[in-house]
């Protein structure tokens, strides 16, 4: 990602100019809404994470977007860098799983005392970390995962935006992609991932 980044800045400048925003997942994501909204609605960002209200894991790393401005992609790259060194010196232990979430939360909760608190609630926040702002896009909505077992989409909220199929959830991103080849009327990604697990899993 920062390698990305750092190629994004060494660019003609007059590239630049023609701002296209960046924004990263882990690959057993699927974007069900238009995600332009949130560099249209939330203004004064550098970059953007993902929260829940989860003591030792508030923040996941499945998906973060990056201002495509030079300012943005410069301070985002900071704040990245701050991270992997963090990571390097704390978590390597981790290294198979979390490890990066982990040095993601050292970094925020370190620099941003109060966060905690706005974890325990699903509304969008930011803050200021060493000149980088960060904002907050709570999971409910921008990296929803559906609870495993029965009940998988039980009380699923219509504005979700992005869905994140972690562990044995990801047999659903195989047949909703089934779904859409055996049909032409549903086009829409919600409905897929909706129609293609909802009957079976939702009980």
């Amino acid at each position: 990602m920062q390698t990305f980044l750092e190629q994004r800045l060494e660019e003609h400048p007059e590239r630049l100019k023609c701002i296209n925003h960046y924004i990263f997942t882990d690959s057993d994501i699927a974007v069900v809404g238009n995600l332009g909204h949130i560099f249209k609605k939330y203004h004064d960002f550098h970059l953007a994470l993902t929260f829940r209200n989860n003591k030792d894991q508030p923040l996941n790393s499945g998906f973060i977007a990056v201002k495509g401005t030079s300012d943005g992609i410069l301070r985002a790259k900071a704040f990245l860098k701050e991270v992997l060194e963090i990571y390097s010196t704390k978590y390597t232990k981790a290294s198979r799983m979390l490890g990066d979430q982990l040095a993601l939360a050292w970094v925020v909760k370190s620099h941003l005392t109060f966060a905690t608190k706005k974890f325990s609630r699903p509304e969008a926040f930011s803050g200021d970390i060493n000149g980088k702002l960060v904002l907050f896009l709570p999971c409910l909505i921008y990296n929803w995962t559906p609870p495993e077992g029965a009940g998988q989409f039980h009380g699923m909220r219509l504005d979700v935006q992005v869905v994140h199929f972690k562990g044995s959830r990801k047999r659903l991103m195989l047949e909703s992609w089934n779904l859409f080849n055996s049909t032409s009327n549903l086009s829409d990604m919600l409905c897929l991932i909706l129609g293609s697990g909802r009957t079976k899993y939702d009980f």
